[in-house]
């Protein structure tokens, strides 16, 4: 297949054409596709045979932009297998087709339908195929070829970023860069003249011009003034087609603004001032104002006024105000019209940022003359001094004088002048003065420990002008009178241990007065010699303004005397001499032996002993509870004392049961053996409480005359017969009680009830061999041996 294309539009692209078409005749124009054959040859295997493409591509051109009524032809299709008589059909596929690019399947012929646009799209990538009508297969494989639509000069030049504002110094070199700037086109730049840009300044001549090929703006005159003008509005263009007829322009304005340097020096607009100035103007306020012109502005107009000389130099000061840039003149020293009318000040006014590259034009400095008029005022009277100091004496007389106050008119009038207290409502008049002569005197008395000091106002008029008043501050000090005797600093905790030794200091006192160090600086202390000595304690004197107390003897006792009193004379050093007794009170206390204080109550001698009040609670709390304890002990035996044969009938005779140890020998008071000795005290006799008798027991017949009679050996024997007899008895012996040990033996009684009414015969001063452990035993039966030799 071979491609035909009649979209040449100029000589050369004629020429390619030609030379393509010719090419492709005598190369492609003979090449067929065969379709696959089988060859068989004596000997060989069937072949293959891929066959060959008849295609000849090439790229496709339209013209964007077409506005023809017919669609644009834009090339030829065309296959070796086509043969004329219709039975290939070409298919075209890809981007635009079908809806741009319309192809004749019979004939190969392509169409643009619609108008191109290069700057949305440059090209179009489509596929070609060539297939059988009949069969529908394809005849040779598809390919793909380009579509590239080719630009004509529709797009004007562009400043993407205008409308500009820039700034360049005043008085800049010519051909100072100012800005450059850029235009932008949208046809292809590889295609003709279409995207080449040139500039050119249509306004903003001859002041500025501009590089046709790089769109630089420069200064086009030397030492542009911005006072003359600041503002410059140029305009550019760029047009394509290289600057030819038929190009597309376009065009931004550039807004151009000279920015200022300190090129003009400042001038004052006269070179002669004159100011009126009242005397009566205060210190420190502003009298005048002045300037000086300069056509700069910002910090390049900035400057500074000064007095360089003149006879007002010393008066008057001046300022610079940095918003207005005006000199202020203010006054530094009052104004007196009697003594000087006038002063001459030169004022120079300077530029305070230089820029030297300038200084050509200078100097940045202007200087001009002030002449300051003093008028004349009527003012009030002026005091002599600005203040006064007096004294007086405290306690002095009511209408004693303290001192004068002197007050003149400065005018030449020389008005009388009249005098006044200037009383504050709220305060007592403590002085008086004289309209006249302005002598103060005292108006009462003065305590100067109460008040050292007062604080007056004195106000002083013209007579023949009362409006006009000046006041000066007049302060009265109080002098010292020694009226007040010392006194104890403060009050004094006195204490002394009761085991003190003689000469012990045990305080030191100082002494205060309400005068001032010169009528009481020195102290003496000393005993009341009024009184006869003090055997306790005595003062010592320490000359330093401070006494020590010391104790004249040993050891106190709190239980004899807990406080003690000593009377303090105490006098001072002023003229007269002034004195005041004191007593201080001195306690007695029980201290450590390092001299801490324990305590100095007379009544808690338990704690003396070492024994605090929580102690003395512990003590009693545990007595109480011990006390708690015994009585719950002896209420527990008491209940577990019970028989061991729980019986009415137990009365067996003679059985006593009891747990206690008892006295010893002596003790006859646990169990009254009496019945065992005298048989008449028994008590009838019982039977037996541990078995019950089954048989009437034997009647036993005694009487009382009997009993009185009868001997102890013999009531045993009667018991024993008694037991013997008595049918109730059980197998096995019954407890019986016997006291009776019979008649005196030789060998003598073994029982110890007798032993407390015999006397032994023992020695028991061994017992003081044994040593110091049996020296109580000894000591004990000592004594018992005494008592029986007594």
């Amino acid at each position: 297949m071979r491609i035909t294309s009649t979209s040449c539009i100029c000589p050369v692209l004629v020429c390619l054409c030609f030379v393509q078409r010719c090419y492709g005749a005598a190369h492609h124009g003979s090449i067929k596709v065969t379709r696959n054959q089988t060859k068989h040859v004596e000997g060989e295997t069937e072949v293959h045979h891929r066959p060959k493409r008849g295609w000849v591509w090439n790229q496709f051109f339209v013209l964007e932009e077409h506005m023809g009524p017919d669609p644009q032809y834009v090339g030829k299709l065309h296959s070796n297998s086509d043969k004329g008589d219709g039975s290939v059909k070409y298919i075209l596929t890809g981007e635009g087709a079908g809806t741009i690019f319309i192809i004749d399947d019979t004939t190969g012929d392509i169409h643009s339908t619609k108008s191109l646009d290069r700057e949305q799209k440059t090209h179009y990538v489509l596929h070609a195929q060539a297939i059988d009508r009949r069969t529908n297969k394809p005849l040779e494989p598809e390919s793909e070829f380009i579509i590239k639509v080719q630009d004509i000069n529709d797009n004007a030049p562009k400043f993407t970023d205008g409308p500009y504002i820039v700034t360049v110094p005043e008085m800049s070199e010519m051909g100072t860069s100012v800005l450059q700037v850029t235009a932008t086109d949208a046809d292809d730049p590889t295609y003709g003249n279409s995207a080449r840009v040139v500039y050119s300044i249509l306004q903003g001549q001859p002041y500025f011009s501009v590089d046709p090929k790089t769109g630089v703006i420069r200064t086009a005159l030397h030492n542009m003034d911005r006072e003359a003008r600041e503002h410059y509005s140029v305009v550019i263009q760029a047009k394509d087609m290289a600057g030819q007829v038929g190009g597309l322009s376009g065009s931004t304005t550039v807004n151009i603004t000279l920015t200022d340097v300190n090129d003009n020096p400042p001038r004052f607009p006269q070179k002669h001032y004159q100011l009126y100035v009242p005397e009566s103007a205060q210190v420190g306020s502003a009298v005048g104002k002045i300037k000086a012109n300069d056509a700069d502005t910002g910090s390049n107009a900035d400057m500074k006024y000064t007095i360089i000389n003149g006879d007002g130099s010393g008066v008057f000061s001046i300022s610079t105000d940095k918003e207005t840039r005006e000199g202020i003149l203010s006054l530094k020293k009052p104004l007196n019209y009697e003594k000087k009318k006038s002063y001459t000040l030169n004022i120079e006014g300077a530029n305070t940022h230089l820029d030297f590259r300038f200084s050509h034009l200078g100097p940045f400095k202007d200087v001009t003359m002030l002449k300051i008029i003093v008028g004349d005022v009527d003012e009030p009277p002026l005091f002599t001094m600005p203040s006064y100091v007096m004294e007086v004496y405290e306690n002095a007389k009511i209408g004693t004088t303290v001192g004068t106050v002197t007050a003149q008119d400065p005018d030449t009038a020389n008005s009388l002048v009249r005098y006044f207290i200037d009383h504050n409502m709220e305060e007592d008049r403590y002085f008086t003065i004289d309209a006249s002569t302005g002598t103060i005197k005292t108006a009462k008395i003065f305590d100067r420990e109460e008040t050292p000091w007062y604080n007056i106002t004195v106000a002083a008029s013209e007579i023949d002008n009362p409006e006009l008043v000046s006041h000066v501050p007049v302060g009265v000090r109080i002098l010292d009178v020694n009226d007040n005797p010392p006194e104890l600093a403060r009050e004094y905790d006195v204490v002394v241990c009761e085991n003190a030794k003689p000469g012990q200091v045990i305080q030191t006192i100082t002494a205060t007065d309400k005068d001032n160090s010169a009528n009481g600086a020195r102290f003496r202390f000393s005993l009341d010699e009024g009184l006869s000595l003090n055997p306790n304690f005595t003062l010592r004197d320490n000359e330093d303004n401070t006494a020590s107390i010391l104790t004249r003897r040993r050891r106190y006792s709190r239980t004899t005397q807990d406080i003690y009193y000593l009377p303090v004379l105490i006098s001072d050093g002023g003229v007269p001499p002034l004195s005041s007794s004191s007593t201080l009170t001195i306690r007695v206390c029980a201290c450590e032996r390092d001299g801490r204080v324990r305590t100095c109550h007379a009544e808690a001698f338990l704690s003396s002993a070492g024994l605090s009040t929580g102690a003395l609670i512990a003590i009693l709390l545990c007595v109480v509870i011990l006390l708690a304890i015994v009585v719950l002990f002896i209420t527990l035996r008491r209940s577990k004392k019970e028989p061991l044969i729980i019986s009415e009938e137990d009365v067996r005779e003679n059985v006593v049961t009891y747990d206690d140890e008892g006295g010893g020998e002596e003790d006859t008071e646990a169990f009254d053996i009496t019945a065992l000795r005298n048989p008449s005290a028994a008590e009838e006799l019982k039977y037996r409480r541990d078995v019950r008798p089954e048989v009437k027991p034997v009647l036993r017949h005694h009487p009382s005359s009997s009993l009185d009679s009868i001997d102890v050996q013999e009531f045993i024997k009667q018991r024993l017969a008694e037991a013997d007899l008595d049918p109730s008895v059980p197998p096995y012996d019954s407890l019986q009680t016997y006291a009776y040990e019979g008649h005196r033996s030789e060998a003598g009684s073994i029982s110890s009830l007798d032993s407390a009414t015999t006397h032994s015969d023992q020695d028991y001063n061994y017992l003081g061999d044994w040593g110091p452990e049996f020296k109580k035993l000894a000591e004990l039966y000592g004594e018992i041996e005494s008592e029986r030799t007594t």
